[in-house]
């Protein structure tokens, strides 16, 4: 068993979004993404790999498959592997998105950035 705190991943830059790997064991990781505000995370997909994304604190905007969809605190999305995905922080305070890739596609998705 391993316990972790998602607070103690929640670290913001102001020269770019951060990504903090929490777990990553088997095909699963699990990481924060933090995003000041305007900061955004480029459309991109995860080929074989489900995705849940769940709004820890803020709030932004998703754009899946190239429709808008806001989501705020609590709020959880799911994006499957055919999907195309983006996140920008539309709102005026840090947001920070726990998610987690039931499939880890390759190594790169399970680095810090």
């Amino acid at each position: 068993m391993e316990k972790n705190s998602v607070k103690a991943y929640m670290e913001y830059s102001e020269e770019r979004f951060t990504k903090r790997v929490i777990f990553n064991t088997g095909e699963t990781t699990a990481f924060v993404l933090n995003f000041l505000p305007g900061q955004q995370l480029p459309t991109h997909k995860h080929p074989g790999a489900e995705v849940y994304l769940f709004v820890v604190i803020g709030k932004g905007t998703f754009i899946i498959d190239g429709k808008e969809t806001e989501a705020a605190e609590e709020d959880i999305i799911h994006v499957s592997d055919q999907e195309e995905m983006a996140f920008r922080n539309s709102g005026s305070e840090p947001v920070s998105l726990y998610v987690v890739l039931s499939k880890t596609p390759n190594e790169k998705y399970a680095k810090n950035i």
